[in-house]
């Protein structure tokens, strides 16, 4: 079926397929054919999985803006995680939720940008989470 608009339906002329010599629409393939069709199925299909891993590495990667954007929520989350343990460290309440917290945001990886001055930003909130890290295990180890 066709839609045409808002007029209504209208039944769709299509060229219809050939459905076989005796016109019959399913027939078993003979013993000799059956094997080339089943090999170009296969590659076909191995490559379209990867024209699709080729896309998906492309949207991956992104832009100078996004890779900006990407560090700079980096940087927001590291801020926020030495923010809690900051609060931790005031209350007298500092769990070792907040140290892993700390640790798993240190250890994720950066992506390099093209702004040096965000980079400096970046390299000075880096430097502090892990100066704080390693000033909490020593008194950790010291308790």
């Amino acid at each position: 079926m066709k839609v045409n608009g808002t007029s209504g339906v209208g039944s769709a002329n299509g060229a219809s397929k050939p459905r076989g010599a005796d016109g019959q629409g399913f027939r078993l393939p003979t013993a000799g054919a059956a094997s080339a069709p089943v090999q170009a199925a296969r590659a076909t299909g191995l490559s379209g999985v990867m024209n699709v891993d080729a896309i998906l590495a492309l949207q991956e990667m992104g832009g100078p803006l996004e890779r900006r954007r990407r560090a700079v929520r980096r940087a927001g989350r590291l801020l926020d995680v030495l923010d809690e343990v900051k609060l931790g460290l005031l209350s007298g309440d500092m769990s070792e939720s907040k140290l892993d917290a700390l640790r798993s945001a240190i250890r994720d990886e950066r992506e390099a940008t093209e702004d040096t001055r965000l980079e400096g930003v970046l390299d000075e909130i880096e430097t502090r989470a892990a100066v704080e890290l390693a000033k909490l295990e020593c008194a950790k180890r010291a308790a």
